[in-house]
């Protein structure tokens, strides 16, 4: 009876985020009517929940995610300052005269966008509204524009110090304690923030290097999909150019390159990073425009997405919690170990139901329900490491976020992508991309150093 009703939670949590319902709410809400219905039928104690105000107490003070405003106010506030469309206007001067030249410009510009804002959402509207114009302006195939657009946003779900990276690296340290001392190791190992931070470096590299590399091929073959943009003549050329260039990329980079090598080095921790990250925000905003005006937008925008996020996590705690109590970590655990394929059938079922999962609910929603109940499962099991877990993870949600029919990025994009881009337009452009992000996954499956060659090379074992 207790395993029938943490299945019909789960089902009911789905049904309802279908229908449109509030997440946060209705992970919470569900959650308290099936603990109800599991004190009534006498499969469940309704004291169990007396865990809860401890368990929400520990969410607010938990240092590591101290970070999530921080990271979210500094792209909140580097998104403000208009910095991104100078990096692309001054990108597309440098590249434009090549066939392909602006596309290349979007991916790099993206690239540090993702790295300077770390949300999806935030990311792909950004770039819908300043790149697809400009791209569509210079005579850029539909479909090939819009493609390129969603998937470089959804970077942002796979570079450091990416907001998924952060919640992903705190549930997965509490899941790796949990299945060491599930088997006995009472002196268990941790994995952190870094170490996924580092994680992901290669294979987001790898992943911008696929898609330079798809974009090459297409100016080659169909130059008229992507066609070189005619030169400014009012515009800076040479070694001006060169200069505007410096100019705008070196703050920027500067910020990147302060945040996240000062978590990688060590010299930082995530939480100490993201601030100065926030502060550096506020330096750069203030030399381009000044930041009084910006100040107040930025802080109550920060307090929206944090809010959201946090409201999300109590709720999925509330639906961690009645889940276990109803026994269905236990039935969890029993499914995946005696599936098929043991360790590698596992894995498998495990990420095609994180991927379509990703249809109906958000990375943050995924995090915080489901991790906590897999992964201490397949971290019990040999051989699997937990960085290469997380990035596969990290990977595998960033690919369902871009494929169609519900994929979320490309929600964002229909609703600020201009008239004439079609939703078939936006389907068919992100094929190819979604491709590469398979093939990245299988590059992932068959050589995990691409993921933890990096941390262990920084930090050891």
């Amino acid at each position: 009876m207790s395993e029938i009703l943490a299945v019909g939670m789960v089902l009911a949590v789905c049904a309802l985020l279908l229908v449109g319902y509030p997440v946060a709410l209705t992970l919470a809400g569900v959650s308290l009517l099936f603990a109800v219905a599991g004190s009534a039928a006498g499969v469940m104690s309704f004291a169990l929940l007396g865990a809860l105000p401890e368990r929400i107490f520990g969410v607010m003070t938990n240092d590591v995610l101290l970070a999530i405003p921080l990271f979210i106010f500094m792209g909140v506030m580097l998104e403000r300052s208009r910095i991104a469309e100078d990096l692309l206007e001054t990108m597309a001067r440098l590249f434009g005269a090549l066939p392909g030249g602006l596309g290349f410009s979007v991916v790099l510009v993206g690239v540090l966008l993702a790295a300077a804002k770390g949300v999806v959402g935030a990311t792909t509207v950004t770039m819908g509204l300043i790149v697809l114009p400009t791209m569509l302006r210079h005579g850029y195939d539909k479909a090939l524009a819009a493609g390129t657009v969603a998937a470089t946003a959804t970077l942002a779900q796979i570079f450091p110090p990416a907001t998924v990276l952060v919640l992903l690296g705190d549930q997965l340290s509490n899941s790796y304690q949990a299945a060491q001392l599930a088997k006995g190791n009472f002196a268990p190992q941790t994995v952190s923030v870094s170490d996924l931070f580092a994680g992901a470096i290669i294979p987001g590299l790898v992943l911008v290097a696929l898609y330079l590399l798809y974009l090459t091929g297409v100016a080659i073959f169909f130059p008229k999909k992507s066609p070189a943009i005619a030169p400014d003549p009012t515009g800076p050329r040479g070694f001006a150019l060169v200069r505007r260039l410096i100019a705008v990329l070196i703050a920027p980079i500067a910020l990147i390159v302060a945040v996240l090598g000062s978590i990688l080095g060590g010299i930082a921790t995530p939480t100490e990073a993201a601030s100065v990250g926030a502060v550096g925000a506020i330096l750069l905003a203030m030399l381009r425009s000044g930041a009084a005006g910006l100040l107040m937008p930025v802080v109550l925008r920060t307090a929206q997405i944090t809010s959201m996020i946090f409201l999300i996590l109590i709720g999925a705690t509330l639906f961690s919690l009645v889940f276990r109590g109803l026994g269905g970590d236990g039935m969890v655990e029993r499914a995946l170990t005696n599936l098929p394929g043991g360790v590698a059938g596992a894995t498998l079922a495990v990420m095609a139901a994180l991927f379509l999962l990703g249809f109906v609910m958000d990375a943050f929603e995924i995090i915080f329900v489901v991790v906590p109940i897999v992964a201490p499962v397949l971290l019990q099991m040999p051989g699997v490491d937990p960085v290469w877990l997380g990035i596969m993870m990290a990977v595998n949600l960033q690919t369902s976020y871009l494929h169609p029919p519900l994929g979320a990025t490309l929600f964002y994009l229909r609703g600020v992508a201009p008239p004439e881009i079609s939703t078939r337009h936006i389907y068919l452009g992100v094929i190819p991309y979604v491709l590469i992000q398979i093939a990245m996954l299988l590059a992932l499956w068959f050589a995990p150093a691409l993921a933890t060659w990096l941390p262990h090379k920084l930090y050891g074992s």
